[in-house]
């Protein structure tokens, strides 16, 4: 999307229906939803993803013209090579999904290891960062394109032993703000969503496992469920689309009241009880 402003009226030129998305860490989970649901909104998704046999299954299960990459978020050569790569397959960058991550370690704060923690840094934040600044060069020689990073709720409230993850996303909503503001008249638009917990596959296997108490997550969230991949997928294409076009520098949080609630848990049940 571009805009032009004509005197004090502006107004919104949508491009071409071959629209092209990159999504990354796009062989599952959230990814994979967002890229699925893009599919529906232009013409040629780029996943990329450390599984490279993964994402060409994905691919495939796609549809139509859409196309697979190895990439490690975390190595400048691997981004430029990857955005080179769908520059002369497609031509153009319009949006750009920042979904690649890992999971934080689990243990307490004075017996975490100093290298796992550098390595969740290096694949959400500087992930994003490299990302981010490779597209925007594209997207600004356009002047105009799309960003939306994945925060979490653990950038915006405290959980113990989390210091990894939730120093990462911080950063990432963060560099939100920034760029957002840095890139905004060059038509380039920048947001986040933060998602609550989510049912992905690997929630299940730790669910399965005993070690992610699912009955107390769900207690403790007003909507009293885990979100579904899709429902992220659905506000990321939100922002990412024309019908975001004057949204930029913000945060949706996608988390079913989580960040909203300041009462005892049990104050959800005895509310729902009246209804």
């Amino acid at each position: 999307m571009s805009i032009s402003t004509q005197g004090e009226r502006p107004t919104v030129r949508k491009h071409s229906a071959q629209r092209v998305a990159v999504v990354t860490g796009a062989a599952d989970g959230i990814g994979w939803a967002t890229a699925r649901r893009l599919a529906e909104d232009v013409a040629h998704v780029a996943l990329l993803d450390m599984r490279l046999d993964a994402a060409r299954e994905r691919a495939i299960e796609l549809g139509g013209t859409h196309l697979a990459l190895r990439a490690d978020v975390t190595s400048a050569d691997d981004v430029r090579q990857a955005i080179d790569a769908v520059i002369e397959q497609f031509g153009r960058i319009d949006v750009l999904i920042n979904n690649a991550g890992i999971g934080d370690q689990s243990a307490p704060t004075v017996e975490q290891d100093v290298d796992a923690f550098d390595r969740v840094l290096a694949v959400h934040l500087r992930g994003t960062y490299l990302m981010s600044r490779a597209v925007a060069k594209v997207m600004l020689a356009q002047r105009s394109g799309a960003i939306v990073n994945l925060g979490s709720i653990a950038a915006l409230g405290g959980i113990p032993g989390r210091n990894a993850y939730g120093a990462a996303k911080a950063g990432i909503l963060a560099m939100t703000r920034a760029m957002a503001c840095e890139w905004a008249r060059g038509g380039v638009r920048v947001n986040a969503v933060a998602p609550g917990y989510v049912r992905t596959q690997l929630v299940v296997e730790l669910e399965r496992r005993g070690t992610l108490n699912a009955a107390a997550i769900e207690a403790r969230t007003p909507m009293g469920r885990f979100a579904a991949p899709e429902e992220i997928a659905e506000a990321v294409a939100f922002l990412a689309s024309d019908r975001a076009s004057f949204i930029t520098g913000t945060t949706l949080a996608v988390d079913g009241g989580w960040l909203a609630l300041a009462a005892p848990e049990s104050v959800l049940e005895s509310q729902g009880a009246n209804h």
